[in-house]
């Protein structure tokens, strides 16, 4: 298997994938320009005249372009401005915790990646704009620990963050290599402490995440080894990324949700035309190494997020096809109709302000 980061997969290729399940979107149109003159990332453009009411969003992400790169995106072209938000980015771990500080009060706004929509799912957020189908996901071993094969997992020690999307990764993996959880130890940990941990030797592979899987691959050499990784399981489901906020929130604020949503949209379209400007960007923001932020621009669909923004339906499968993989795994009892979790409505307002804005 190739090395995670150089996986280019194509939208076309993982919509294909996705055909078995009835989401391929059809007759949509490709991905072209925005219309904005854009300014290069990380420059201060200059802050927009807004009709909206001004409003002061804390909004989390993982320090990941999958993650952050809509949200600074946004903030760094100024679309946030432009329908009067400012945003107070607040970095997180993982997406259980950002549910949790949502229900606190403790923040507004918060993009989560696959495994935690399952939390939405039971009820505790609202899903309120799609970010992308993600590829960031994989699990990692070091084969100095004498594996080479995902069955060579049996009686060993994997690093593993409950309720995140590599989890789920792992659990497919495993069940390839005809293994169940019971089969390995499995340890609680962070994405930095797991990677920590495998360089080390403390453990011996991990679920983990872009962009630890750069790093990862940085310091093993030759002894890193991908064992599998979201684009390895895309006929079976879709990993979406999503912008959530608490129950209570979006019952009070569907305006500024829509507000978010369309800057968020804007945001896309930047992201999937200055994919490499907005990670060196992010390499700042986030005081990671820029040559780790770029070799993972290939973490996500940026192109098909664009297209999906288009077409309420098309987000609305890759949420169907998710609920899949929950069920599968017990990580929920029975499917719900998407409308329970997912605020359609808001999606669609979204679109509208958008067609304001651009």
């Amino acid at each position: 298997m190739s090395n995670f980061t150089d996986f280019t997969m194509s939208r076309r290729s993982l919509l294909a994938g996705l055909a078995g399940l009835g989401l391929a979107a059809t007759g949509l149109a490709g991905c072209g320009g925005s219309g904005n003159e854009d300014k290069p990332a990380g420059s201060t453009p200059a802050k927009a005249e807004s009709s909206y009411d001004p409003v002061t969003l804390k909004v989390a992400y993982m320090p990941n372009l999958g993650s952050a790169g809509s949200l600074f995106a946004a903030i760094d072209q100024g679309y946030f401005d432009e329908v009067g938000i400012t945003v107070e980015p607040q970095q997180f771990q993982k997406g259980p915790a950002e549910i949790t500080a949502l229900q606190s009060g403790e923040i507004d706004i918060a993009q989560i990646g696959h495994g935690a929509h399952s939390l939405c799912i039971q009820g505790e957020a609202k899903i309120f704009a799609f970010d992308q189908l993600s590829k960031a996901d994989a699990v990692v071993a070091n084969k100095a620990k004498g594996i080479e094969k995902a069955a060579d997992l049996k009686g060993k020690t994997v690093g593993v963050a409950a309720g995140t999307s590599s989890e789920i990764i792992l659990q497919y993996v495993l069940e390839d290599a005809g293994l169940t959880k019971d089969d390995v130890t499995l340890t609680e940990m962070d994405v930095s402490g797991m990677t920590t941990a495998l360089i080390s030797g403390q453990i011996d592979a991990a679920a983990t995440w872009s962009p630890a899987t750069v790093t990862l691959e940085q310091e093993l050499g030759d002894d890193y080894l991908v064992l599998g990784t979201n684009v390895d399981y895309s006929d079976k489901v879709a990993f979406p990324g999503s912008y959530i906020c608490a129950v209570d929130y979006a019952e009070e604020n569907a305006d500024i949700l829509a507000r978010f949503g369309a800057a968020i949209i804007k945001a896309h379209i930047y992201r999937a035309e200055h994919t490499e400007d907005l990670a060196k960007m992010l390499a700042k923001e986030l005081e990671l190494p820029e040559d780790t932020l770029v070799a993972s621009v290939g973490e996500g669909d940026w192109e098909g997020a664009v297209e999906a923004d288009k077409d309420v339906e098309t987000v609305k499968g890759y949420y169907e096809a998710q609920q899949k993989v929950f069920l599968d795994g017990g990580a929920i009892d029975a499917e719900v109709p998407v409308e329970d979790y997912v605020l359609v409505d808001v999606m669609t307002d979204a679109q509208k302000v958008y067609a304001d804005i651009k």
